[in-house]
């Protein structure tokens, strides 16, 4: 009975929140908020919402404008949204509205409309904006050209990426720049075809282009990725040749290249190099060789390489979260299932850094493991809902939500359990 009226206390407790922020967004209410606030609420609502109207109603109500940073990660929220409902009729609809307001005539406007088309899978309706833009009174310039290639690569178009790549400067007549070259060496190397940044970096070298961090680092996890070794040892050259050291940035990248390729020990090699040259290396730099050296049952290592991260006071990111969360569902795909605790603590940390949907997949899936502990899912969920919905997370500097040593110890208990089950079933 206790349980119940707890549940129906928190349910209604989240009715509340709900009816208000959605008043807050109407016209006509009596309590606005700053037009901060207001993006804040409209994201918050996003997140939660599942009905794909729901959320079409909610962004016309917020009056969104990409001006704002806030509202344009409000947009990117809405769009992924409707494409996991396939709602692409919606998203059409939404976009052509939100272009036929008088603030649409600007360049910034129109470029980050063209990347939520390619978000959507709807890289034709992006080329077609991009081509329609003079009568729009916009001025086609690299940057919106940068966009469009963006687009492609987040619509996973890479071909057209490639044709566009091809023809649009020359069509156009527009040159392309820096962030020209490196978006499309990102999507060659995402595509699997890191060889054709090679001439890439010919022609960039016959333009006087001079390459930047990002494109060695683009370039190297691509060629990391298909294992092509001989070519990052050419790009590390090149980078020689064009006075660029590695720095800490450039390792890392390797680092976690190797990693992912379970060639932890390789990686490890590279901390000793880097602690060689007198250079520090960051928490990522530990985050990939732990990650690494436990996904090879490498436990000790691994664990030596934690104390040694603590020991120089690197604290640990959100991004530990995202990591633990790759485990914990290789762990639960061979129905192995951390305890509770660990768990909710990785729930919570989901839903900190703002990966709500990956946080409600996982107590959906506990919920059916385990049907007895539905109900106080149920509960632990809603509780969170409302804290992160009432901001209650950002009191006390967050001390009280999470530690910043908690970051990295939820990790190492979902990497060491798995592996500990791992290893047992191999015996």
């Amino acid at each position: 009975m206790a349980l119940r009226n707890n549940l129906r206390s928190l349910i209604l407790q989240r009715h509340r929140v709900l009816s208000t922020s959605t008043s807050i967004l109407n016209p006509d209410s009596k309590t606005p908020l700053t037009g901060r606030d207001k993006s804040r609420t409209t994201i918050s609502l996003i997140q939660f919402e599942t009905d794909p109207e729901r959320i079409l109603d909610i962004c016309r109500a917020a009056s969104l404008t990409p001006e704002s940073h806030l509202d344009r990660v409000a947009y990117t929220k809405a769009i992924s949204k409707l494409k996991e409902s396939h709602y692409y009729d919606g998203i059409r609809c939404f976009l052509k509205e939100s272009l036929t307001r008088s603030d649409s005539k600007s360049e910034r406007f129109v470029s980050h409309f063209i990347v939520l088309y390619g978000q959507a899978g709807l890289v034709s309706d992006a080329v077609k904006l991009f081509d329609e833009m003079p009568e729009m009174g916009v001025e086609r310039n690299v940057k919106t050209l940068n966009s469009l290639l963006f687009s492609c690569i987040v619509g996973k178009e890479y071909g057209q990426m490639k044709r566009i790549f091809d023809e649009f400067p020359r069509k156009y007549g527009l040159v392309p720049n820096l962030d020209t070259y490196n978006t499309v060496l990102a999507g060659f190397c995402e595509s699997g075809s890191a060889s054709l940044s090679h001439s890439i970096l010919a022609e960039m070298e016959r333009r006087s282009m001079k390459p930047n961090e990002t494109t060695f680092s683009t370039v190297i996890v691509g060629f990391y990725a298909e294992e092509k070794f001989m070519d990052v040892g050419k790009i590390t050259e090149l980078m020689r040749r064009y006075g660029f050291e590695q720095g800490i940035s450039i390792y890392n990248v390797r680092i976690q290249s190797l990693c992912k390729l379970k060639r932890s020990s390789e990686a490890k090699a590279l901390l000793d190099a880097i602690l060689s040259r007198g250079m520090n290396p960051t928490c990522m730099t530990y985050h990939h060789l732990i990650y690494g050296f436990c996904r090879e049952g490498k436990l000790d290592v691994a664990k030596s390489l934690f104390e040694e991260m603590v020991s120089r006071n690197l604290k640990p990111d959100g991004k530990d979260f995202e990591a633990a969360l790759s485990i914990c569902k290789e762990s639960m795909a061979k129905n192995w299932i951390p305890n509770i605790t660990t768990m909710k603590s990785l729930v919570k940390g989901l839903m900190f850094i703002e990966k709500i949907d990956e946080a409600r997949k996982i107590v959906e899936r506990m919920k059916k493991k385990f049907p007895r502990s539905a109900d106080k899912w149920i509960i632990f969920v809603l509780q969170l809902q409302f804290i992160l919905r009432n901001k209650l997370w950002r009191l006390n500097n967050r001390s009280w939500f999470f530690s910043s040593f908690n970051f990295f110890t939820i990790s190492c208990s979902i990497y060491f359990l798995f592996l500990f089950r791992l290893n047992t079933m191999n015996q």
